[in-house]
């Protein structure tokens, strides 16, 4: 069970997040509390339980490399079969989800055997027996056009289509069955210029509307349409919409539909950045209202390589896009803007006066600095752009579910209070998580994600979740506020770790080069999850701050810091040693015939011990081979620090026989008489192979003239095995090893800054050191 401590810090970085409420921590195992002050009882907690990459679930024949993704899902009656649509291959997909833990690929639907080759499907959902295709078959942005394929769920052939007279988006069903909504937004083309306007803007005609389906009491055959316009005869504005201060209401393009027990719809406007509201049975508008604008502070706003929250943005349109009734009163909306704004947070509206009842502030980017998720890459441009928002009760608590489509994660909130969101915790997704599935009926959450490259090994996956009292597996590593009421310290892409001299059990790490200046965050891993608590920033000589590719770091007894630093070319590899503040006092290059041999790999670990007068030798770890040596042998070099001298041993990597891959090291700590590396390969996801742990010993001299020595390795510790055991997307970057000073061996992942990665951080606590390395 997670210790007080971390219940209190986690209930710190909530705090700091801005304008969220906060009456827990954000960790299985934490009762209602206020901030500092744990329950007795533990709440209940969603833990991932499986991530299956859709591509396994392709036609026969089809090159696994072929993008293929899931965005929008729904499921069966009975909860155990999940629907996808899959845009980019044109069809959709099955899953049988029986068995939270292994879910099994059942097949697709292309839709070339329904219509045309170019069909795209943008939502599905399900009633009774029946699954509902929404269909886009729009031949340009003027001419749009779509339809709702009826798929029989047991044999999956089409018993039904209907014309929807424009280009779909969105698809609800109301609770009792009896409608079907769907948003025909009619889309415009960033590339085109209205008259009078910039490229992009709106109007652009025809404009959007909404198709109603009525379903009760009659076979699919029996459906009918009936279209809500949102303009007036001739495309001409209804008063209603200009009336709300809508920013073009001749062009409403609706985006996203939500419907309550009252058969009331809500519809949003994200161009407009307005919200409309529909009867069902009557079809007419009841009510529209702007959703406003928001200023924003404490966020980051600058693509600068940054990660500072000091940044704000005045008077932004929160443009929301999806938008979930919480209660036939309250709504709540994902502000993920578009082309005028977006406000990077939450919002929950009194649909009976059209205003906001409570809005998340900069509390949804602070979260994503806590968690070391924050994608600085985007910080200008709508930051962590929350775009899905879901809304359901399980174990008679209402949640609602977020969903981040830039720093890959869906934050829950506790609803029992709608106008009171509580952060409850952070559920980590693969990248661009799109569609948000509760299945409360079977204690389930599915989050599809869309965003699918193969030569990068990101691959679109449907992730589930279940509720349960297990302390989740994720998060493994926070932050802590640097202080009460500031932002987290923000942290990412920390492949390196070190034990801190004198204290038993703290640690160092220290970011690379997806941020500058380079940081040094100190870490507390005896709660659950570890804790940053500090940060350092490293500076040049002459004290101003400075950027390394630090991909080692090692803390001296003697005070102050070794780094290995990675070159953009071999020459660029040193080694660099810092004071106790941070300052750098010396740097050594790698020896000009090494540098020479190596490409753009180079250092990736350090650490340091004594020789037998009790000298200060530094040990450096290049990651792939120098040409010119021996094919897989790779070197490990020692440094004497005193006689300011470099000699090489040689380490025999393993093999590989997968197309693009390559093995290598990533880090060196001494363990006692023998050296600890991490040899991986360059491979993730259900692909990754090789994760290990080695030792060889540690010689005591200087290696002598002539080839290279190589060391002879014994394996240690398979971590890949550890890597799997958190559900989720297995992750390539295992860099950082050390052992602690009471012994206990921690090991982390790199996130790479959430750029061409999941983001999510792996921090491992592999037992103690007799444990792994087989001595005390």
């Amino acid at each position: 069970m997670p210790s007080k401590k971390t219940y209190a810090t986690l209930a710190a970085v909530a705090v700091a997040a801005g304008t969220i409420a906060v009456a827990g921590s954000g960790v299985a195992g934490a009762g209602t509390a206020t901030a500092g002050k744990p329950g007795p009882e533990r709440q209940l907690a969603f833990d991932r339980t499986a991530t299956y990459p859709v591509f396994q679930n392709r036609p026969a024949g089809e090159d696994p490399a072929t993008p293929t993704v899931a965005e929008i899902s729904a499921v069966s009656a009975d909860g155990r079969t999940l629907i996808y649509t899959d845009a980019l291959a044109r069809r959709i997909g099955f899953l049988d989800i029986g068995d939270p833990d292994r879910p099994r690929g059942l097949g697709t639907l292309p839709l070339t055997e329904l219509g045309d080759a170019e069909d795209e499907p943008t939502s599905v959902a399900v009633v009774g027996g029946y699954v509902l295709v929404v269909v886009n078959t729009s031949a340009s942005y003027t001419d749009p056009s779509g339809r709702l394929d009826v798929i029989r769920l047991t044999d999956r052939q089409r018993v039904a289509s209907l014309d929807l007279g424009g280009q779909p988006d969105s698809i609800a069903i109301s609770a009792d069955q009896r409608y079907a909504a769907i948003a025909i937004e009619n889309e415009r083309d960033e590339e085109a210029t209205p008259a009078g306007g910039e490229e992009g803007d709106l109007p652009q005609a025809p404009a959007g509307f909404v198709q109603l389906v009525d379903l009760a009491g009659k076979s699919p055959a029996g459906w009918r349409t009936r279209k809500v316009a949102l303009t007036g005869p001739g495309g001409t504005a209804l008063p209603a919409l200009v009336s709300a201060g809508l920013a073009e209401p001749t062009d409403p393009e609706p985006e996203y539909v939500s419907i309550n027990r009252r058969n009331q719809l809500a519809v949003t406007l994200q161009e407009n950045n307005g919200i409309v509201l529909v009867d069902l049975p009557t079809g007419r508008i009841e009510k529209v209202f702007g959703a406003g604008t928001a200023t924003v502070r404490g966020i980051d706003t600058e693509n600068d390589g940054v990660l500072d929250p000091s940044g704000s943005f005045e008077d932004l349109p929160r443009e929301p896009d999806a938008v979930a009734w919480i209660d036939d009163r309250y709504l709540a909306t994902a502000n993920e803007g578009d082309w005028r704004g977006g406000t990077r947070g939450w919002s929950v509206f009194d649909s009976r006066t059209g205003r906001v009842a409570w809005d998340a502030g900069n509390g949804f980017e602070q979260l994503a600095l806590g968690y070391g998720l924050a994608n600085e890459d985007r910080a200008d441009n709508k930051g962590t752009e929350p775009e899905g928002v879901a809304v359901a009760e399980y174990d008679g608590v209402r949640y609602a579910f977020v969903g981040s489509e830039r720093s890959n994660f869906v934050a829950v909130y506790d609803l029992s209070r709608p106008t009171s969101p509580v952060f409850r915790q952070i559920l980590p997704a693969t990248n661009g998580p799109e569609g948000l599935l509760p299945i409360p009926g079977r204690n389930l959450l599915a989050v599809s994600s869309e965003e699918d490259d193969a030569s990068v090994l990101v691959r679109a996956s449907v992730t589930l979740y279940r509720l349960g009292r297990d302390t989740p597996a994720f998060p493994s590593i926070v932050s802590a506020p640097e202080r009460r009421g500031v932002a987290p310290i923000g942290w990412g892409a920390l492949g390196a770790l070190s034990a801190v001299p004198g204290k038993s059990h703290l640690l160092y790490s220290v970011t690379d080069a997806a941020y500058s200046p380079t940081r040094i965050l100190s870490i507390d891993p005896t709660s659950a999850p570890a804790v940053v608590t500090g940060s350092l920033t490293v500076q040049a000589a002459d004290g101003t701050p400075v950027g390394y590719d630090a991909e080692g770091i090692f803390a001296r007894p003697q005070g102050g810091f070794w780094l290995a630093v990675e070159g953009a070319t071999g020459a660029g590899n040193q080694l660099v040693r810092l004071d106790a503040a941070g300052v750098t006092r010396q740097v050594v290059p790698v020896p000009a015939e090494v540098a020479a041999g190596l490409a753009k790999q180079g250092f990736e670990g350090v650490t340091a011990g004594t020789d037998q007068r009790g000298r200060e030798v530094v040990w450096a770890a290049l990651q792939r081979e120098v040409a010119g040596d021996p094919t897989g042998v790779v070197r490990l070099g020692r440094y004497d620090v005193a006689a300011g001298t470099w000699s090489w041993f040689g380490y025999r990597l393993g093999t590989t026989d997968t197309p693009g891959d390559w093995i290598g090291l990533s880090e060196i700590t001494v363990v006692g008489d023998r050296l600890a590396v991490i040899e991986r390969d360059k491979l993730n996801g259900p692909a990754a192979k090789l994760k290990r742990i080695y030792t060889v010993e540690l010689p005591r001299a200087a290696a002598g003239s002539g080839p290279l020595r190589v060391l002879p390795k014994t394996l240690a510790y398979d971590v890949l095995p550890d890597l799997r055991a958190t559900n989720g997307w297995t992750q390539e970057k295992l860099e950082g090893l050390t052992v602690a000073g009471d012994g206990q061996v921690y090991a982390i992942t790199d996130n790479d800054a959430v750029q061409d990665a999941t983001g999510e951080t792996v921090f491992l606590r592999l037992g103690s050191e007799k444990k792994v390395f087989g001595r005390r």
